[in-house]
């Protein structure tokens, strides 16, 4: 009776887990796959950074996401290389001071947070180094008197960047984030609509599924970890990774013994009691340095799992270099763009796109991700919108009924 109401339990945490992640895909367009990887990087108590410039609503998902923890100290600050260690993790107790007492306030820090949000993490200051990574690393702070180190509650960091660390002491941090995840500008033509949309009118409530944060912590610490591991799996990671070694791309052993438990926690999101082929695409985000390498690293992570996704990669390609050809062309003739468009980039973005559309049905037939094939089929309608407004003068408003 007992293992029963413990799996009820668990298929209740994880079910109000993917419906958060629903909502929040729903609020944030072109956003689902950042937002499952993020709930993924939780469950397995590790740390996520998210890559990109300014103003792509990184941190507003961050917020929104651990509020979604009910019970849990949420933490947030933007760093700077003047930032010092007790406005991290504590300030001196001013009133205790004058009494001749050494002691920091710790309430509302990072020592006392179970989710933290730190902005411009690379930014990190030289003084606040060896602090930042004890609490990434060990979840410990060294108080600043030398007394007795004290042991956060943490269960993850997310972290945002608008660059790559430059430096020695920022790359230390950069290695400590298992999961890197690049955000951009919205790509959909209809998603930026809707965007611009909401900004005029207010939208209705959204749903707003919560979870409580001891039932978090025995999805991190108990459920997570007992998700098993097949030996197919594996077999896949080691063949991933000897693929991976081919093209000269390295990572840890640390590293990859830690992306293990993202594959349990990619299970246990999704209701299952073993590791499937399915979790293998959370690698993606954990097997590159440079955002250069992460095209290499998905294309060999979805040869193993997903032939379909794999296909529209290689059609991202010809939608790449269609746009590339667009850029090329600025400043020639509206004859010349129109000749260009009617022999080539019509029947290209075209054909791209119901083919794109038979491998999503293909994917949703047999159970696969669509994750890939969705992102790709985003980026042919932003190209193919590109081509009717800037090589044959379509009217922009009348783009969107045209894709």
């Amino acid at each position: 009776m007992a293992r029963h109401m413990e799996a009820l339990t668990v298929e209740d945490t994880a079910g109000r887990l993917r419906a958060i992640g629903d909502e929040l895909s729903e609020r944030f367009y072109e956003r689902a796959d950042v937002v499952r990887t993020l709930l993924v990087t939780l469950l397995a108590g590790q740390h996520s950074l998210l890559l990109g410039p300014p103003g792509t609503a990184k941190s507003e998902m961050a917020r929104e996401l651990t509020g979604r923890i009910e019970g849990a100290a949420y933490w947030e600050i933007l760093l700077s290389k003047f930032t010092a260690p007790t406005r991290m993790f504590g300030p001196i107790d001013v009133a205790a001071l004058a009494r001749g007492e050494y002691r920091q306030v710790y309430d509302g820090r990072a020592t006392t947070a179970h989710v933290a949000f730190i902005d411009e993490i690379f930014k990190c200051s030289t003084a606040a180094l060896n602090e930042t990574l004890g609490y990434l690393n060990e979840r410990i702070y060294h108080p600043e008197n030398g007394g007795e180190p004290i042991r956060c509650p943490l269960i993850g960091a997310i972290t945002a960047s608008n660059e790559l660390p430059s430096g020695e002491d920022s790359a230390a941090i950069y290695d400590r984030l298992l999961v890197r995840i690049e955000v951009g500008y919205l790509e959909d033509p209809s998603n930026f609509a809707a965007l611009v949309r909401s900004a005029v009118h207010r939208p209705a409530a959204p749903a707003r599924t919560t979870i409580e944060l001891s039932a978090l912590r025995h999805a991190v610490t108990d459920a997570v970890p007992a998700v098993d591991v097949p030996d197919a799996i594996v077999d896949a990671v080691c063949t991933l990774r000897a693929a991976l070694r081919r093209k000269e791309l390295v990572a840890s052993d640390r590293r990859w013994r830690q992306a293990v438990g993202l594959l349990q926690a990619s299970a246990y999101l999704d209701g299952r009691t073993a590791v499937a082929e399915t979790d293998l695409p959370v690698l993606t985000h954990v097997l590159w340095d440079s955002p250069a390498q992460r095209p290499t690293v998905e294309r060999e992570v979805l040869h193993l799992v997903n032939p379909d996704a794999k296909e529209a990669l290689d059609l991202a390609d010809t939608i790449e270099e269609l746009e590339a050809q667009l850029d090329a062309m600025a400043g020639q003739s509206r004859e010349a763009l129109s000749e260009w468009v009617i022999k080539k980039a019509h029947h290209q973005l075209a054909t791209a796109g119901r083919r794109l559309e038979e491998l999503r049905a293909e994917a949703v037939g047999a159970g696969r991700s669509t994750t890939a094939i969705d992102r790709v089929a985003g980026r042919q309608r932003a190209v193919r919108a590109r081509v009717l407004t800037e090589a044959l003068g379509v009217d922009a408003s009348m783009v969107q009924t045209q894709l």
